[in-house]
């Protein structure tokens, strides 16, 4: 796991309590695309289950996450992010 893969680990871990999180670099599969720096890490999915999630649509858990994430989500840190979301019983 990469520095900023870990950095996303631990902030979503510390802020939401997931039950499950599994964080997939998907970097390789944007060279020579815009935003992706050849130097690494920009490009992430994320997929987590939390009770924080419980009841709230899911624009309001996509902003849980990204407040969460905080400065992470730049152009020069994380230049895109695709997030899955549930909460514990949903399919």
């Amino acid at each position: 796991m990469g520095k900023i893969a870990a950095e996303i680990e631990r902030r979503l871990t510390d802020a939401l309590a997931p039950q499950s999180l599994a964080i997939t670099d998907d970097s390789d599969h944007h060279r020579g695309h815009a935003g992706h720096s050849g130097a690494g890490e920009s490009h992430f999915s994320v997929a987590l289950v939390s009770d924080a999630f419980a009841g709230k649509s899911r624009v309001a858990r996509q902003r849980l996450v990204y407040a969460a994430l905080g400065d992470l989500v730049a152009p020069d840190r994380i230049h895109a992010l695709i997030i899955h979301t549930r909460a514990p019983g949903e399919a």
